[in-house]
């Protein structure tokens, strides 16, 4: 089945599930809002960690948890509108994906709980006044650690150290890929590259982005992050595989759809945690009382598949240190 036609069928039970939930919810079933910038192929390892935490706790969707789904795709300007239909429906709790998606649930309520998933650090975000006491009816799990940046460039030239030219392909319109700019840009010269920015809001700008990138020739791209260029990692990676181009990025679903290593915490992991905080507030909790949970654990992971694909040879004294190896 192609990629599409999975999403239209996902999109069409997606768009049945609030139905169901909102006749057992007037039974006092509690609803979860769940808001992301993606959809349900690139968010199906976020979405399996959360269902699977709350399967833990005891909670088993669709008999005693209802969960409304609201999807955008990739076009992050939708998430306004969902996000306040999550509101206008009084769900019981909001589980916001990525910082794009906690933004606009902040937006839209200020007393639904909301817990965030995957973001970047919800104090320079304005959406928290500290990690340790979150004030407000928002809290949440951190993935991002922007002062990896540099580290992942590190870890790259080590089987690579001829490496001088590094494309960045990156969203100028995501505040955590901004600070993420201004640390490999600032470390450029200690880490000896030249680097090229290629910006993308939209798909479009991608497709645009992704065929100018081997024009300049880099010896390899670094992906920032942000939910945006997450949705569309697969193509991200397709394209760049295709190229010969080796990448390296933050996460490890981009490693799972062909991307060749990445290095940062397991962002599935912060959707699995959020449970507890989503249990915690169903019980009766305040999220302003739940701090902030900040990454401490980071992973590398290589696909050595992909390294023999661009005719890339890892040394194994590189592949003992991984996480993780792809084969």
């Amino acid at each position: 089945m192609r990629r599409r036609e999975f999403i239209t069928l996902l999109g069409g039970a997606a768009a049945a599930w609030p139905v169901a939930a909102r006749a057992q919810r007037n039974r006092g079933t509690p609803s979860i809002g769940w808001i992301a910038t993606g959809d349900p192929v690139s968010y199906r390892d976020s979405l399996a960690a959360f269902l699977a935490g709350l399967r833990t706790l005891n909670y088993i969707e669709g008999q005693n948890i209802n969960i409304e789904y609201r999807w955008a795709e990739g076009n992050v300007a939708r998430l306004k509108e969902l996000a306040n239909d999550l509101a206008v429906r009084n769900v019981d709790v909001i589980l916001a994906g990525g910082s794009s998606g906690a933004l606009a649930a902040k937006e839209a309520t200020s007393v639904i709980p909301i817990v965030a998933a995957g973001v970047a650090d919800l104090v320079e975000l304005g959406l928290v006044k500290s990690l340790a006491n979150p004030g407000g009816n928002l809290t949440g799990f951190v993935a991002a650690a922007p002062e990896n940046t540099a580290k992942r460039v590190q870890i790259f030239k080590e089987i690579m150290p001829q490496a001088r030219r590094a494309a960045v392909l990156w969203n100028p319109g995501n505040s955590n890929s901004v600070i993420e700019w201004q640390v490999i840009n600032a470390s450029a010269n200690t880490l000896e590259i030249t680097i090229t920015p290629h910006g993308a809001q939209s798909h479009a700008e991608l497709e645009s982005a992704l065929a100018a990138i081997p024009q300049n020739d880099p010896d390899f791209v670094l992906v920032l992050n942000d939910p945006f260029m997450f949705t569309f990692r697969k193509d991200v990676v397709d394209a760049l595989v295709k190229a010969r181009l080796p990448t390296i990025s933050g996460f490890r679903e981009y490693v799972s759809d062909g991307g060749l290593m990445s290095y940062g915490p397991n962002i599935s992991d912060t959707y699995r945690r959020a449970a507890t905080y989503v249990d915690k507030i169903l019980r009766g909790a305040k999220p302003s009382d739940l701090p902030v949970d900040l990454p401490t654990k980071f992973e590398l992971i290589v696909n050595l598949k992909t390294a023999k694909a661009i005719g890339l040879t890892i040394p194994e004294i590189f592949l003992v240190r991984a996480d993780e190896v792809i084969e």
